[in-house]
C-alpha cells in the first residue's frame, strides 16, 4: 500500500463531473490498483475514489521551494478518470501488509447455532437434541429437537428475526409434518433479536419465538450481575 499526503485538489471526469478543491488529503494507492482520496473524518468512506482495473499516470516535478507538485491522472477500463492536482507532497511511502486473514465475526448464525445445539436446555427443561442441519429437500432445518415431552421441534435461527426467517420455518414444518416418524412437528424461531412483524407472523402460524442473549450463551456475560 502507498500512503501520500498531499496538498491538492481532485476533478472526476466520467458519467458526471465532480470537483474537491485544494486541501491537504490523503491519498491511497492498493495492491489492487485501486487509488482513494480521504480527509482526516469518516470512518471509511473516501471522498472520491477509482475501483480497479485502472492506470495511474504520474506526471510530477521538483518544485523550487524543493518539493515536488503535478498531477496523477487514474484512468479506469470505462474511460472515467481522476486528474489529481498535486501542490505539495508532505509524505509518501509504500508498505507490504501481506496477504490479510479477512474479517472473522462473532455472533454470526453459524455460532448461535452451534451454542444453542451445546445449550439446547435454552428452549426448555427436559429439552434433547436429534441434530443439528437436519436434512429436507428444501434445505436443512438449523436444529430439530425433542422437548420434555418427547414433541418433535424444528428451530430456526437468526441473528434478526423477519418476516422471511418466519417464512422459512413454516416451509421446514410443511415438509417435516409429513413425515410419519417426526410428526408432529412444532417450531420455534430463535433470533437475538425478533422483528415485531416477524412475531405477529409467527403466532398466527403458530410457531414460538424465543429471544437470544449470545453474551450469555457464549459465557461472557452473566445476568445476575446485571444492575439493569
Amino acid at each position: 500500500m502507498r500512503l501520500v499526503i498531499a496538498r491538492c485538489s481532485v476533478d472526476y471526469i466520467g458519467r458526471l463531473t465532480a470537483h474537491l478543491p485544494p486541501a491537504t488529503r490523503l491519498l491511497l494507492v492498493k495492491a489492487d490498483g485501486s487509488v482513494s482520496i480521504h480527509a482526516d473524518d469518516r470512518a471509511y468512506k473516501p471522498l472520491n475514489w477509482m475501483s480497479p482495473p485502472c492506470s495511474v499516470k504520474e506526471e510530477l516535478t521538483d518544485s523550487p521551494d524543493g518539493g515536488t507538485a503535478g498531477t496523477w491522472t487514474v484512468t479506469n477500463k470505462a474511460g472515467e478518470q481522476l486528474i489529481i492536482t498535486i501542490e505539495s507532497v508532505e509524505h509518501d511511502s509504500k508498505h507490504d501488509l501481506g496477504v490479510d486473514p479477512g474479517l472473522q465475526k462473532d455472533g454470526v448464525e453459524a455460532d448461535l447455532q452451534r451454542l444453542l445445539a451445546l445449550h439446547v436446555e435454552t428452549f426448555g427443561e427436559g429439552w434433547s437434541l436429534v441434530r443439528r442441519e437436519y436434512p429436507t429437500a428444501i434445505g436443512p432445518v438449523d436444529l430439530l429437537c425433542r422437548d420434555a415431552g418427547g414433541a418433535t421441534v424444528a428451530v430456526e435461527i437468526k441473528r434478526r428475526g423477519e418476516i422471511d426467517g418466519v417464512e422459512q420455518l413454516t416451509r421446514y414444518l410443511e415438509l417435516l409434518n409429513r413425515d410419519p416418524r417426526l410428526a408432529p412437528v412444532k417450531g420455534v424461531f430463535a433470533a437475538q433479536e425478533i422483528k415485531p412483524q416477524a412475531r405477529v407472523l409467527a403466532a398466527d402460524r403458530g410457531i414460538d419465538c424465543l429471544t437470544v442473549d449470545y453474551a450469555v450463551l457464549k459465557g461472557t456475560d452473566d445476568p445476575s450481575q446485571r444492575l439493569f
